[in-house]
């Protein structure tokens, strides 16, 4: 069965609108003509009776008076190609307009690809300033433990140097002791000597037998006190040597000290390039967000446009519906036949 609205005379409108216009009328041109309406089986049917029948029309137009055939013809070319130059202008400015959205279209895409670039790109630099950061800290903190090994260290060597300087000290009051006792002996000895060389010369013997004993027991205290001098030149130079570590362990604590400034200061250029890295970050997400919107607005200009469309097509049926009551008020018994060869 055909569509509703399709009948044999429309066919035949758009066959000799085609035909007028040095068209073949071939079954996809005439359903074109249509607005893309009816089965092509149906259509098929139509043009081939309208082949055979070709004397037919002349017959009924013999019944017609010449001028009222004239009008009917030139009003159906006229609508006919009002219509096909509405729809041509129309799908020309829609041609145009959606050249023009898909070309905004392609801008917005490629700048939103390339402000994604921009995003890995900068999203790789926080990365990078991430992991540097994290390496500085490890390090600050490798420095930390270091600088308290360092001043564990110090403190070692100050309870070292304290102990020496201890032992020195002691070593200094028992050398003092010894001298102190050796001249006290001495004195003793002397006195000694001196009375018993008044009392007893005849016992010159025996004093001189204890005097080499004293000689004897002097030397051993004399090399006693030359070790205890030798012993005392080596703690003060263990001395001087802790000493010179001392100072070498404040040069390097010193240095660690200027280090560490430098690390904190590097730490804070790195905290407010991270800062702008986020800002820029958020400017490229604002970016993205009014490209987005664009291509909304763009997308709506589309519809809007595929309406426009629409409401032209609408137009151009209700021209066709109203040629076809023209039609139907300009020659009735064709109308009434053709109704007749409407399928039901």
């Amino acid at each position: 069965m055909a569509r509703g609205g399709i009948n044999k005379a429309v066919v035949q409108i758009a066959r000799d609108a085609l035909i007028a216009r040095g068209v073949n009328p071939s079954i996809n041109a005439v359903r074109v003509e249509l607005g893309n309406t009816g089965s092509m089986t149906t259509i098929a049917r139509y043009l081939g009776e309208l082949g055979k029948g070709k004397s037919r029309p002349k017959e009924r137009r013999e019944r017609l008076s010449d001028e009222l055939t004239g009008l009917v013809g030139q009003l159906v070319d006229r609508l006919l190609e009002e219509g096909a130059e509405e729809v041509a202008e129309a799908r020309a400015e829609l041609d145009k307009h959606r050249a023009s959205v898909d070309e905004q279209l392609a801008q917005a895409q490629a700048a939103m690809a390339d402000l994604q670039r921009r995003h890995d790109s900068l999203q790789a630099a926080l990365g990078v300033q991430a992991s540097e950061l994290s390496t500085s800290q490890s390090s600050l903190q490798s420095e930390l433990t270091r600088n308290a090994r360092l001043s564990q260290s110090c403190a070692d060597l100050e309870i070292r140097v304290h102990e020496k300087d201890e032992q020195i000290r002691s070593l200094e009051e028992k050398h003092l002791h010894a001298r102190d006792a050796l001249e006290h002996y001495r004195t003793a000895v002397k006195d000694q000597r001196e009375q018993e060389q008044r009392r007893h010369e005849g016992q010159l013997q025996q004093i001189q037998v204890e005097h080499r004993q004293l000689q004897q027991t002097l030397s051993v205290k004399q090399d006693d006190l030359s070790r205890l001098n030798r012993d005392n030149e080596r703690l003060l130079s263990d001395s001087r040597q802790q000493a010179k570590v001392m100072a070498t362990q404040d040069n390097t604590i010193a240095r660690l000290t200027s280090d560490l400034n430098a690390l904190a200061i590097a730490s804070a250029r790195e905290e407010g390039a991270k800062e702008q890295l986020i800002d820029q970050l958020a400017q490229s997400r604002e970016e993205s967000a009014s490209l987005r919107e664009s291509a909304s607005q763009a997308d709506a200009r589309a519809k809007n446009t595929q309406v426009l469309l629409e409401t032209t097509q609408s137009e151009i049926e209700q021209l066709r519906h109203e040629l076809k009551q023209l039609q139907h008020e300009t020659n009735p018994s064709r109308s009434e036949r053709a109704d007749d060869q409407r399928p039901e």
